[in-house]
């Protein structure tokens, strides 16, 4: 096992994510389930064949794992000049957020969004305290003590079955994007 794979973290991604499970379900709900949900499209995108929606940071937190960035992208009140988030998610109240109604998808692929729906479909209706009970569950999380501990997709990959040359291949092709990034931009 090599390092920890680590993704590009995408905020339009993220957001747009987050306001394609809102709309499905309704277009507002608290964002502890939100955040479950999303979780849930993440982990089911790496299991099919280790692509990350977002590319966010997974970690273990005491009501289970979630998606590290987009989980303080949730809880801030205030966001950067120029941030993804507000222009698809709005800041809670009462601990719920809802979709702002923006309906651009050009950071998500048909298949995120696919995926997006069939995770609304079959979790939608829980309540956020049902999906903590559930992600405590998955075999990936950790008891962190009250603190956070890491997840590393490779291990999401693993309980899905997918082999260590594949797991390889998915290093090898992010670190490429990593070097064609350095030296090219973008």
């Amino acid at each position: 096992m090599g390092a920890a794979i680590r993704y590009e973290f995408d905020e339009r991604s993220a957001a747009q994510a987050a306001a394609h499970l809102l709309d499905a379900i309704g277009g507002e709900m608290p964002y502890l389930k939100l955040i479950k949900l999303m979780y849930l499209a993440e982990r089911r995108s790496l299991a099919d064949d280790g692509y990350s929606i977002t590319g966010d940071r997974i970690v273990s937190m005491p009501k289970g794992p979630v998606l590290s960035r987009t989980l303080d992208l949730i809880r801030a009140r205030n966001h950067a000049s120029g941030a993804e988030w507000p222009k698809y998610v709005t800041v809670p109240e009462d601990y719920s957020v809802r979709s702002t109604g923006e309906s651009c998808r050009d950071g998500l692929s048909d298949y995120d969004c696919d995926l997006l729906e069939e995770v609304a479909r079959e979790f939608g209706h829980w309540t956020e305290w049902e999906l903590v009970e559930h992600t405590h569950a998955l075999p990936e999380w950790r008891d962190p003590g009250g603190s956070s501990a890491e997840i590393d997709p490779a291990e999401i990959m693993r309980l899905a079955g997918h082999t260590e040359d594949a797991i390889s291949a998915v290093e090898e092709q992010l670190a490429a994007e990593r070097s064609f990034k350095a030296k090219f931009g973008g």
